[in-house]
């Protein structure tokens, strides 16, 4: 009697595949998953896909290099908010979480294609997608050359490589070699012709360091090799010019605690002895506002737990022993302050007494400029040469993004010296430094100090001199070993075939001494053309 077995189909486990097409289109099953070609929807979503990798990566670029002003940017939201915190920490986050799960998908996706299975996004992955593209769509053009620029110098290596071995001409190279030239730049530029490196102001001392706008900040500061100390100043009801750079104490001192029920009153409305009997330290320590407390010494933080406001006065006088400069950007009191018509003289009063010379203080305000002509004279405003000359103005401060390479070079070339602010970046540094600019007000000199020479003009006199060099050296290559060189690398017809052409050639050349023994794994007898 025969007896039948049932049959048992046994699939073997994929636990790899399957996780690939779960994550990225919730397809666990075996049953759900094809080797069928991708519809045209699914290869649009996967165009899409690369659209808001390419994105994505932008903004996180941006906010990278966007770290010359977060600390602007934090200003600008305290102003707001009437609470200072780091708006950049969830920024940067949530931007660090979305590069990271667009990249895993494109990864994912990737691992499909090369494994031939079809594409299929689940709709939630979607509409996470497409979201992330239009919260960052807006703000990556800026950095669209710089990708382009990176893109261009890699692909003409590939393709210059490619030319060389293939041994032909193209104009596609030439093309690509060509292309850096029309991208404009002050640092693409010869050595020779560089300008002196730019001062550096220490901008409010070197808040990084130290509170802001406070002595042990200045001092700080001069220790970095600044030439110049730039503070914010502001003048007390009883007519005292002190330095404080918000309307209000609250940020930058314990007004919270002393004077609970006038924290939101104007900084200028209240005596020199008030605000003296504030801590101007403690701040700095609690919020941590530059993630610089943990490198202090505990000196340091002794000094900090007690320090006051700074009297204009003081720190003139510290300028003045230093033999440095200063620049003195001047708060309007409102108009019911009793100093409100003679603020200006209480200044001048107060530059007099602290023994400074006055060609090394700088006044900014656009005001009464006619009382203070014994001082250095700058503008804010951007404003043409002639109406400068008009002013009698010879110098002008602006911020980075207001300057650029040309406005620089057509003030310079009218002897007009240019100030740029805020620089904390050595990328920024070096690009400044490169048009020409004599100073730049900084947050970080402690940062600046250390760039020996400008960034970008070493990165792309290098890269482009490596590019020309290796054009060079395949030129100075003969056809033999061209040829030779390119064998390990060809299948075996074209390899034949080379050297088929080898042989004529040398054939040709009446070479017949040696060269039957070039290639005898492949039997080839040069007699046998004879």
């Amino acid at each position: 009697m025969v007896k039948h077995q049932p049959l048992q189909q046994v699939y073997e486990k994929q636990l790899c595949l399957s996780f690939l097409t779960g994550i990225y289109g919730c397809r666990w099953k075996r049953y759900q998953r094809s080797h069928d070609n991708s519809s045209k929807w699914e290869c649009a979503w996967f165009i899409i896909l690369c659209s808001t990798f390419s994105l994505l990566l932008f903004w996180a670029y941006f906010w990278l290099e966007a770290h010359n002003d977060y600390n602007q940017f934090n200003w600008l939201l305290y102003n707001r908010s009437g609470e200072w915190k780091d708006g950049t920490v969830p920024i940067l986050a949530t931007t660090a979480v979305g590069f990271s799960y667009i990249t895993f998908l494109m990864i994912l996706a990737l691992c499909h294609i090369s494994l031939g299975q079809q594409l299929n996004l689940y709709w939630i992955h979607k509409v996470i997608k497409l979201l992330s593209s239009c919260v960052v769509i807006q703000s990556t053009g800026p950095f669209l050359h710089i990708g382009a620029l990176a893109a261009v110098t890699a692909l003409g290596w590939l393709v210059a490589g490619h030319v060389i071995r293939a041994g032909r001409t193209s104009n596609v190279l030439l093309v690509l070699y060509m292309a850096p030239l029309a991208i404009t730049s002050p640092c693409i530029m010869d050595r020779n012709s560089l300008k002196p490196r730019p001062d550096v102001i220490g901008r409010r001392g070197a808040p990084m360091l130290a509170p802001e706008n406070t002595l042990m900040s200045f001092n700080k500061a001069l220790q970095q090799g600044v030439s110049s100390l730039e503070a914010d100043v502001s003048v007390s009801l009883d007519g005292v010019p002190f330095l404080m750079r918000d309307r209000t104490l609250r940020r930058t001192t314990n007004i919270a605690k002393v004077f609970p029920d006038k924290q939101h009153e104007d900084a200028s409305l209240f005596n020199w002895t008030e605000i003296r009997s504030l801590n101007a330290g403690q701040w700095f320590l609690e919020s941590d506002p530059y993630w610089t407390v943990g490198s202090l010494t505990g000196r340091d933080r002794n000094r900090m737990g007690n320090l006051t406001v700074c009297s204009l006065v003081e720190m003139l006088r510290l300028t003045a022993r230093a033999n440095r400069s200063a620049l003195l950007n001047l708060h309007r009191p409102p108009p019911e302050h009793p100093h409100y018509k003679t603020w200006i003289m209480d200044t001048l009063w107060a530059v007099q007494r602290s023994g400074i010379s006055q060609k090394r203080v700088t006044w900014t305000p656009d005001t009464d400029r006619g009382r203070v002509r014994g001082l250095q004279q700058t503008s804010l405003e951007k404003l043409s040469v002639e109406e400068l000359r008009h002013r009698g103005i010879s110098s002008l401060t602006l911020r980075y993004s207001q300057a650029s390479n040309k406005d620089i070079q057509d003030f310079l070339v009218n002897n007009m010296s240019v100030m740029v602010y805020p620089v904390n970046e050595p990328w920024l540094y070096s690009v400044l430094w490169c048009s020409g600019v004599p100073s730049v007000s900084s947050d970080a000199p402690q940062v600046l100090r250390k760039v020996p020479y400008p960034i970008w003009l070493m990165v792309r006199i290098s890269v482009y001199t490596s590019s020309l060099w290796r054009m060079s050296g395949m030129q100075n290559y003969n056809p033999e070993q061209i040829m030779l060189s390119a064998v390990t690398r060809r299948p075996s017809r074209d390899v034949n075939i080379m050297k088929e052409k080898l042989i004529f050639s040398e054939v040709s050349n009446g070479v017949t001494n040696t060269d039957e023994h070039l290639y005898p794994e492949n039997g080839y007898d040069i007699g046998q053309y004879k």
